[in-house]
């Protein structure tokens, strides 16, 4: 059963790749960003009710605050790991709080929303990358 659901998560975030990078926005091929991205899937696979909408948010807050709105999100829904399975969401420190989330696709690839790329991407984890603050999942079994 877990095994079937990180399929999904893993499927559901793959087609979201390329779709352009937009500040909350949240429809397949249109927009997105790194925030409704997993949201998005997880809601799709049906882990998160549709209901969920951590919308409005400012685009640079995580600049000017140290609040963890990205983390109490994802924690009411997950709990960290230490090692990531496919479908599970990586965090990463932006400025000074965490703000930025991946689907772990396989324990070294991830599914985002980049900024910087402009798209939904597939890229490498680096573990030594000093912003990847850990792993966090949401299927427990």
């Amino acid at each position: 059963m877990d095994a079937d659901i990180r399929d999904a998560i893993v499927e559901e975030a793959r087609r979201w790749i390329g779709t352009p990078y937009h500040h909350m926005a949240d429809v397949l091929g249109v927009g997105v960003d790194c925030a409704m991205l997993p949201l998005r899937v997880y809601q799709s696979v049906g882990l998160i009710s549709l209901d969920v909408d951590p919308r409005p948010y400012p685009h640079d807050w995580m600049l000017h605050r140290s609040d963890e709105r990205y983390l109490q999100n994802v924690e009411r829904f997950a709990s960290k790991v230490d090692e990531p399975l496919p479908g599970d969401i990586a965090l990463f420190r932006i400025g000074r709080c965490l703000a930025h989330g991946a689907i772990v696709e396989t324990p070294h690839m991830m599914i985002h929303a980049q900024l910087e790329a402009g798209r939904v991407v597939r890229r490498e984890i680096v573990r030594t990358d000093p912003k990847l603050a850990g792993f966090w999942s949401m299927i427990h079994g």
